[in-house]
């Protein structure tokens, strides 16, 4: 009988042990953080992030209601205490589409003090969902910086009436059959980084972070321990009137609240607000400050709930300090909102640049965080992990192809590699020569240029076609003794196009993620991107002092990026970052595959040329030293962007370059005019080898102009490109084979 008690009873602790196990919630607090800011949830448009956040808690038995609000009840009897955070971000939601097949925005929320987030989208990568859940790319249209100077008063980005999505389609029927349509979330595209010392960036971090916090404390909680009721809810549209909220407060009426979500700034006041006596207030907190307790007077002394605690923080050696909020409930909604309990609190922690691209916490704050809530709840708490900074891997250079590759998997292998003007081009010098056939021996020059030379009997004329490798960045100038680094600019663009996004820095270790800091005032209501010829940017990758720099293996010298990749969008569209210039290095790659070893004794030359966007530095070395030889070339043909008015936003003044139909000749630019007849030859050419064409007039300069000092004839060539110099650049790849083949036919028959 003994013996049959003990078995039972190991049976019991057994059954016990494994039920404890089978409730343990899988995945740690940083996959479940990347996974949650990775998964787009526009305010109102929750349900895919919900979907996973319930699948996560399958063993807790959760309910999901139809507003999909997550709840997970533990324990019994009393206290009720409901633990709440938000799911949902700000982003926008598809309103129109037009003829042309662009799509039209309203933002949800459609007010709230969001400042800069409209400006922040422009040119970027987004994401749209389709009605049967699946997300198509596309990219926010922006004014090309080529095309700047000419416009007087160019369109402002923070209006949402010049926002257009770009998804590749040519008319609002092809956007429709692509899956956009009215009511279709959109929001931008997202890559979680792990910074140094222990910080995390990725757009919306400040709207999941209670989520991978509330999910690690149900990993780690015993119910048995727990006094009363726990209600641990994830709720659905905060930024719309805090309404999952609300029903939840209606329907659980807890005796106690703690509310965990992102520190709310204050209402904007209405447009005839007569002035404020005193300035609006403002966060003070910074990441790594510890666990924050929200107040809209947080000079007040700590009481109720969050002087209890207050004081288990101290006990426990958790830093808890106070900061300003807006309050939590709901306000100026159609029902009248329903009360907080007595014992309520406003649990959130520091974040860098809220509520934009650049966004970043403290993964060590989320972690205190969650120590302070186990405490609380449980009297114990089990350490959280927190990983040190994750350096990521340049991408790897390809393999060398036995058949001529596809223009598109060319263009798609250059643009995603990076190489900043100045010297840093070497990654795509060696991509470009992977890419090329074996027959295809390059040299390299001095300044860094690749050479392909074919040679000529001295019969016909000598052509030199030249496309750059380099692509606008910035390079670390100093190391600020606060762990920041300086940036000195490699090539213009429009701030807004980068500032206050992700960046990485290139070192010889690999990448270091960080982010690029917005101007001081950014959040006033009367900011002005600031302007000028050369200016100083700043960057922050998690280091504390010079020293934590060094540690990551961050340099003076090292070059910053913007990160890119290729995005396919629908018919023959691209979109990237860099394609100014890697679409004339493909062209020069595809051209080269087509024409073979022998040219029949002409002098025909490639030339991938560096620092173009400092001043054509790398074509002016290489057209100096062929004059020097006495080979400077009978004809140049430059191989550039041609920055195009080929979008919602620019003047059609210009009115040419229309992608998807063609090459185009660059007849006029800031740099150079081509005498009409060698315009007409061009066309005359492209015409025989089945290359559709265009001619027009744009902006920029290009690399043949550095030849005409020394008697060569500049004839430039180009692809129609939108939104020139930006993350979210796109083109037409049918005037990348086109440009490829008109390249070929001048090589055999100028």
């Amino acid at each position: 009988m003994r013996f049959r008690s003990r078995c039972l009873a190991a049976v019991c602790l057994l059954f016990g042990v494994m039920r404890a196990s089978a409730q343990k919630t899988p995945g740690s607090l940083i996959e479940d953080l990347r996974d949650l800011t990775e998964t787009p949830a526009v305010a109102g448009y929750e349900h895919e992030l919900s979907a996973k956040i319930g699948t996560r808690l399958k063993a807790l038995s959760p309910k999901i209601d139809r507003m999909g609000n997550i709840t997970v009840t533990l324990g019994q009897g009393s206290p009720h205490t409901l633990l709440v955070t938000p799911m949902d971000e700000p982003g926008y939601v598809v309103s129109n589409i037009t003829e042309e097949g662009y799509l039209e925005l309203q933002r949800l929320p459609q007010t709230g003090s969001l400042p800069q987030f409209n400006e922040l989208y422009a040119t970027q990568p987004v994401k749209i969902q389709t009605a049967q859940g699946n997300w198509i790319p596309g990219t926010v249209a922006g004014i090309s910086i080529h095309l700047l100077p000419q416009r007087q008063h160019p369109p402002s980005a923070a209006d949402l009436d010049n926002m257009f999505v770009d998804i590749g389609a040519a008319s609002a029927t092809e956007a429709r059959m692509g899956g956009a349509d009215q009511l279709s979330p959109l929001a931008i595209d997202r890559t979680f980084y792990e910074m140094g010392s222990g910080q995390w960036t990725s757009p919306a971090i400040g709207d999941r972070f209670g989520d991978a916090a509330l999910l690690e404390l149900l990993r780690n909680l015993n119910p048995a321990k727990l006094k009363g009721t726990l209600t641990v809810a994830f709720v659905a549209q905060q930024w719309l009137g805090a309404r999952g909220f609300e029903r939840l407060l209606y329907a659980t009426k807890p005796d106690e609240l703690i509310y965990v979500g992102r520190l709310i700034r204050p209402p904007v006041p209405p447009p005839n607000a007569p002035p404020a006596r005193e300035p609006a207030p403002g966060f003070t907190q910074t990441p790594g400050s510890g666990v924050l307790i929200a107040s809209e007077k947080p000079e007040a002394e700590a009481s109720g709930l969050a002087a209890s605690l207050k004081q288990l923080a101290a006990q426990n050696n958790i830093s808890l300090k106070p900061d300003y909020s807006a309050p939590i409930e709901p306000r100026g909604g159609y029902v009248p909102p329903p009360p907080l309990p007595e014992r309520a609190v406003h649990l959130s922690v520091a974040t860098a640049w809220p509520s934009t691209p650049a966004e970043f916490l403290d993964g060590h704050d989320v972690a205190a965080l969650i120590t302070l809530l186990e405490d609380y709840l449980e009297g114990q708490a089990q350490p959280v992990e927190v990983p040190s900074a994750k350096i990521l891997p340049e991408p790897s250079q390809p393999n060398k192809p036995a058949v001529a590759p596809t223009g598109e998997a060319i263009l798609k292998l250059l643009i995603e590699t990076y190489g900043v003007s100045g010297g840093h081009e070497g990654n795509v010098a060696k991509a470009v020569t992977q890419l090329l056939p074996a027959w295809a021996k390059t040299e390299t020059d001095q300044a860094g240029n690749l050479w392909l030379h074919w040679h000529g009997n001295g019969k016909g004329p000598s052509i030199v076609v030249v496309a750059h490798q380099d692509e606008i960045g910035y390079e670390v100038h100093s190391i600020l003794p606060d762990g920041r680094l300086e940036l000195e600019p490699k090539g213009g663009g429009v701030l807004a196009y980068f500032l206050g996004h992700a960046a990485l820095v290139h070192s010889a270790n690999g990448m270091h993620p960080g982010v690029l800091e917005l101007p001081d005032g950014w959040e006033k209501p009367d900011f002005q991107w600031p302007r000028g010829q050369r200016m100083i940017f700043h960057l922050d990758v998690g280091a504390h002092n010079p020293d934590g720099v060094a540690q990551l293996g961050i340099r003076v010298g090292d070059y910053v990026t913007v990160p890119k990749k290729y995005r396919k969008l629908m018919g023959q569209r691209g979109s990237a970052r860099a394609f100014d210039d890697r679409v004339g290095c493909a062209s020069l790659v595809a051209a080269t595959w087509a024409l073979g070893p022998n040219l029949n004794a002409r002098d025909v030359t490639f030339i991938w040329s560096t620092s173009e966007e400092l001043g054509l530095e790398g074509a002016a070395a290489a057209a100096k030293k062929l004059a020097s030889q006495g080979n400077a070339p009978d004809y140049v043909f430059a191989v550039d962007t041609f920055v195009s008015s080929d979008s919602p936003l620019e003047s059609q003044r210009f009115g040419d370059g229309i992608l998807g139909h063609g090459f185009v000749v660059r007849a006029v630019d800031n740099s150079n005019v081509v005498p009409r007849q060698l315009v007409k030859k061009v066309v005359t050419l492209a015409r025989a080898a089945g290359a559709p064409s265009q001619y027009g007039v744009t902006g920029g300069g290009n690399d043949g102009s550095a030849f005409l000092v020394y008697g060569s004839t500049d004839v430039a060539l180009g692809w129609p490109l939108r939104y020139s110099h930006s993350p979210g650049e796109v083109i037409d790849l049918r005037d990348l084979d086109a440009l490829a083949k008109v390249i070929a036919a001048i090589a055999r028959n100028w």
